[in-house]
């Protein structure tokens, strides 16, 4: 099992959210987990980047099977963790979960641990057009 120990998806991600103007909701979150089209397709492009990131490290393709059903596999837990916080849609915590859940999912299926994120907390609940996230948010800061 390899062992990274800091938590660098995470990381990465809570920088471009800080260092850039996305705004509260949008297309642009998938790009920062690695992947660009929106939920109101049907499923959450971020899910899907997660996804694209696993099918390269296991090479999914048609003919195989493990490979390929393992990616899917991971796509349905992720597109899971991100609907049970999905009430209104939050694109920021969206990349969050999907990120945290698969860095969870990365030692199950590739052998790499990769420590969790610090207590992250959202700067941004005030910006949601939605309202109503608090009790809905993992990530929520009053």
């Amino acid at each position: 099992m390899i062992k990274i120990k800091e938590p660098i998806p995470l990381a990465v991600a809570e920088e471009i959210i800080k260092a850039t103007d996305v705004p509260m909701l949008g297309c642009e979150h998938a790009w920062v987990a690695a992947g660009a089209y929106c939920g109101l397709t049907g499923v959450c492009g971020v899910a899907v980047a997660i996804g694209s990131a696993f099918s390269v490290i296991l090479g999914a393709a048609c003919p195989k099977d493990k490979e390929t059903s393992t990616t899917m596999r991971v796509v349905e837990r992720v597109v899971e963790a991100i609907a049970d916080q999905a009430s209104p849609c939050c694109c920021k915590n969206c990349v969050r979960t999907a990120l945290t859940f698969g860095c969870e999912l990365a030692k199950t299926h590739l052998g790499v641990e990769l420590v969790p994120a610090t207590k992250i907390k959202c700067r941004d609940n005030h910006r949601h057009p939605h309202g109503r996230r608090k009790g809905h948010c993992r990530y929520y800061a009053n």
